[in-house]
């Protein structure tokens, strides 16, 4: 393999994303894969990031470290959201490319393609609007290492290459309710609720909202083929290409979850965006990619690593 021989710095290891491509990367025999968090360096200052790319002697640099919640602290933090990962993303890359770094791969998330993109989405929709507002300060901020990734590999020949997994679901996901994506945030309620003996949970809206899940497993392998494979400039999207409604994914996780009780829809909550699915041609394609966990599996396996964790301190994030 390419890199196998490399010495690869991963920031924002401990994360849900990092986590998973670890575990991915030690499974295809990387062998000096550095994982880095905010207790090594602080991303936010300059002097630390250079400070970082010196000490660590990076020929690859995989930049995963993050600002990430769900739409609740989006809302009420969105200047943080902005500045944090605008300003993480924009450093790393930069001293990343004065050191002299072979290959530079990060991520942004399917957000940031514009609210009103066609679904399944297509890479060329990304500029072609504004992201949903909710979420924009965040989305436009990680939608900043396109532009500068592509401005550097122009004047300076530097290798930075963007991926775009979609919703992503699995071990090592943020399970905390008030911060927590749709999957996570329902594995969390359906099995509390169980435990509890409760006979009924409410969901928002009404259940009619499309998405396309892909397992966090299967993202981390995607993202070492094209650390292994790909080059160019040009985004990938990385997710299942199947879609799912939001009523067949709840009814998925009570019945994987044991869970035999009413589930409520609260119409009085917003459904946001009615269909949400990505564009995957160019994963299989340009990639050569197609190894795609069906959702129950995928979504048996993260219950079983939840239901093994739960109980264990500082194992799951509540």
């Amino acid at each position: 393999m390419k890199y196998r021989d490399a010495r690869i710095v991963m920031t924002g290891a401990t994360g849900f994303v990092g986590r998973n491509l670890q575990e991915a990367m030690r499974a295809a025999g990387y062998t000096q894969v550095v994982p880095l968090s905010s207790r090594e360096y602080n991303l936010l200052e300059q002097g630390e990031v250079r400070r970082m790319v010196r000490e660590e002697r990076p020929d690859v640099v995989i930049h995963l470290a993050a600002l990430s919640a769900g739409i609740k602290a989006n809302k009420e933090r969105p200047a943080e959201f902005f500045y944090r990962n605008l300003m993480m993303t924009t450093m790393v890359l930069h001293e990343s490319c004065e050191a002299g770094v072979k290959k530079f791969m990060t991520c942004m998330g399917g957000c940031s393609y514009p609210a009103n993109a066609p679904s399944p989405i297509k890479e060329e929709s990304m500029w072609d609007g504004y992201p949903q507002a909710e979420s924009a300060p965040y989305s436009t901020a990680k939608k900043m290492a396109i532009v500068q990734a592509e401005a550097y590999r122009r004047q300076y020949g530097f290798n930075a290459i963007v991926m775009v997994p979609g919703n992503l679901y699995g071990p090592y996901d943020n399970y905390n309710l008030n911060d927590a994506h749709v999957i996570p945030a329902l594995i969390r309620k359906v099995f509390e609720a169980q435990r509890r003996g409760e006979r009924q949970i409410v969901a928002w809206g009404s259940g009619a909202p499309v998405r396309d899940f892909i397992y966090s497993r299967d993202a981390a392998r995607a993202l070492v083929r094209a650390l292994e494979t790909y080059d160019a400039p040009e985004i990938i999207n990385i997710s299942s290409g199947v879609q799912t409604t939001i009523k067949e994914l709840y009814e998925l996780v009570a019945e994987l979850c044991g869970f035999t009780g009413e589930i409520v829809w609260d119409r009085s909550k917003p459904d946001g965006q009615m269909y949400k699915g990505f564009d995957v041609t160019r994963m299989r394609e340009v990639l050569g990619f197609n190894e795609i966990t069906p959702l129950r599996q995928g979504l048996e396996e993260t219950i079983a690593w939840f239901r093994a964790n739960y109980d264990v301190p500082g194992a799951v994030r509540l």
